[in-house]
């Protein structure tokens, strides 16, 4: 990690702390040291070329990473006095510009192409950090204004904060149209931003105003309901309350009251109001009571998901994120819907989420900074210069395994095939299929499973990663609470890169249960290292086999639809089949590893059951049945060695 990010994410983590909520992790063992990087990585490293060397993963036509670093412009960045938007309805948006300037701060004149972001992290606190809004002096030295927005209702900005709400998304168009006229403004746009800010870019890039030309949004949400707040069904715990009370403390942290108390305390007691009655508050107590408005997907989550508008992008996009971030599922999904129309790329690192808002430990493997891969998307396609943008490959991604980065053609990888695995009552995981009679396996009910262990560092958006534990590394102690099936040692590297699906036929003791499924790679001395999970409550199994995903006619990843409508009741000793979504990998088993599979009642970091759903699950027994006539097993996206 460069000196630079290491400064970054301290400060970063020092704001969110202060805030409530947790920051990046400094583990970087995650992303070892390469002080060798290539400028050509479309093959592995020698270290790693025996575990895959041949497998198409390794390639990507002749695709390559280049590093475009040109000449900085101008010499230094003006910071101007924050302005107010006046939007439709009076409501006011605090607006924080940032210009070229030379040495000595003066601000250059002239028009220039614009990067809008809008954040609800106080762009006065989070605007000194660039993943939280701040404008990159990087950027902007090389000849871009940024103009900052706090969102509705957070910041210095009046108003009711709804996260996504219509309301919001409504003043997007009005602060574009703003960017895109100001004197300082050339008319055309570039969207950028990390998390909320990221997810605020692609709702206004399908707006499709007409000054947008490109976006580069990095970690953004796909699906509100499926990808965090309720992922299998079940309301995330640890990092969804923490960002709540983050949004809250940044928003009350407001300068203006101390030097204008007039017009500043009267914005800091809205805010605060509005956060304890009107939204947040109803939010968490609703979604805990299993208020079927929030508890269930709907209107108000479709209108807070950029998949449901992705299809409307026409300006080419590049996404980033993370195979550990709090929206693993859908980053390399919304690359696959933008790709349809637009020019668009995928880099998936090895990141948490707070450490890709850096792109820790870039540059690496050829792989260059973030910002420089931002600048050369925006100067090919706002500036419409010809930098080669278009060549870069277009999806990279972290190969846990041979840890590093390695390019591949396309998202899903078209070069991956299906490869059923079953469950065994002996603990083996194998493509031969269960006997007739094969005794069930059982585990208790306790809503504490997964306590440590990799989600914990995961859901906490990094935050837990500053505590260095065992668990978090090695999967055994979480699963001890689990039923734990492995292959045989691996004659031939095993090489997964997609999503993956677990069919389990399972019965319960109790009126509903839940289903945890971790995916690890055994080493030798049997050390277990989590690749991906997958969370599911066995009453909302129901499956929309049309919007679901098969490969080679099998499917590999189900989509619930997780209504009131589709919940199935749960009969109590009789089984059934519940299929669980298990988030996406890229990874290599080497040979002589092991692939485990852990099923379990629970995964605490990542979920719990709203209370009603959780009563019915408490202190029930999970009984799992892998017989001929009932065979649970996972699909696997394996890609076979040529």
């Amino acid at each position: 990690m460069s000196i630079v990010n290491i400064g970054r994410t301290i400060l970063l983590a020092a704001v969110v702390f202060a805030a409530g909520c947790g920051g990046g992790s400094p583990d970087d063992s995650a992303v070892p040291p390469n002080p060798t990087a290539t400028s050509n990585w479309s093959t592995l490293g020698s270290r790693d070329a025996a575990a895959v060397e041949g497998s198409a993963i390794t390639t990507n036509g002749n695709a390559a990473w280049t590093t475009y670093d040109p000449p900085a412009a101008f010499a230094g960045i003006a910071r101007m006095p924050v302005q107010f938007i006046t939007l439709r309805d009076g409501t006011r948006l605090a607006t924080y510009v940032t210009l070229p300037a030379d040495a000595d701060g003066n601000p250059a004149t002239g028009r220039f192409p614009v990067v809008l972001v809008q954040t609800p992290y106080n762009g006065v606190v989070g605007g000194q950090v660039d993943g939280l809004g701040g404008a990159d002096p990087y950027i902007v030295r090389h000849g871009y204004a940024t103009v900052v927005v706090d969102v509705r209702g957070t910041g210095q900005s009046e108003g009711v904060w709804e996260a996504f709400g219509e309301t919001e998304q409504a003043d997007y168009a009005e602060v574009t149209e703003w960017a895109a006229t100001q004197a300082f403004s050339n008319g055309r746009i570039g969207l950028y931003g990390v998390s909320y800010l990221a997810i605020a870019a692609v709702l206004t890039a399908a707006q499709n105003h007409p000054a947008v030309k490109a976006a580069f949004p990095v970690v953004p949400i796909g699906d509100g309901y499926r990808d965090i707040v309720f992922t299998g069904g079940q309301v995330n715990p640890t990092f969804i309350p923490l960002w709540l009370g983050l949004i809250t403390a940044l928003g009350v942290t407001n300068p203006t009251a101390l030097t204008d108390p007039a017009n500043g305390l009267p914005t800091v007691l809205e805010h605060l109001s509005n956060a304890a009655l009107r939204f947040q508050a109803p939010l968490i107590l609703g979604a805990l009571a299993g208020n079927p408005d929030t508890a269930y997907d709907g209107a108000f989550w479709r209108s807070r998901s950029p998949l449901e508008v992705l299809g409307r992008v026409r300006v080419p996009t590049f996404v980033v994120g993370g195979n550990r971030d709090l929206f693993q599922r859908s980053e390399p999904t919304s690359y696959e819907v933008l790709k349809r129309n637009v020019p668009a790329k995928l880099l998936m690192g090895p990141w948490t989420h707070l450490d890709a808002a850096f792109g820790a430990g870039l540059p690496r493997d050829g792989v260059p900074l973030l910002n420089q891969i931002q600048l050369r998307w925006f100067d090919q396609y706002v500036k419409g210069l010809d930098v080669g943008a278009d060549s870069i490959p277009n999806v990279t991604q972290w190969v846990y395994g041979a840890e590093r980065y390695v390019t591949a053609r396309d998202w899903p990888h078209p070069d991956a095939r299906a490869q059923r695995l079953y469950l065994h009552a002996n603990g083996g995981l194998s493509t031969d299929s269960p006997g007739a009679t094969e005794p069930v396996s059982r585990a208790l009910q306790v809503p504490i499973g997964g306590l440590c262990s990799a989600s914990t560092v995961q859901w906490t958006a990094g935050a837990a990663g500053y505590i260095p534990l065992p668990c978090f590394e090695n999967s055994n102690a979480s699963d001890r609470l689990a039923i734990v099936y492995e292959t045989a040692p691996l004659a031939a590297p095993m090489v997964l890169n997609g999503p993956i699906q677990a069919d389990i036929w399972m019965e319960s003791t109790a009126g509903d249960a839940e289903l945890s499924i971790r995916v690890s790679d055994v080493d030798e001395r049997g050390v277990a290292r989590t690749l991906t999970n997958g969370l599911q409550t066995a009453s909302l199994r129901a499956v929309d086999a049309s919007r679901s995903r098969t490969l080679d006619g099998q499917m590999i990843q189900p989509w619930h639809p997780y209504t009131q409508a589709s919940v199935q009741p749960l009969p109590r000793g009789e089984p059934v089949l519940v299929p669980v979504e298990v988030f996406q990998t890229s990874a290599v088993i080497a040979a002589g590893h092991r692939l485990r599979v852990s099923v379990s009642a629970s995964n605490l970091p990542q979920g719990v059951p709203p209370l009603p759903t959780l009563l019915q699950s408490l202190a029930g027994i999970l009984t799992i049945h892998q017989d001929a006539a009932r065979p649970s097993s996972v699909v696997l996206p394996v890609v076979p060695n040529p």
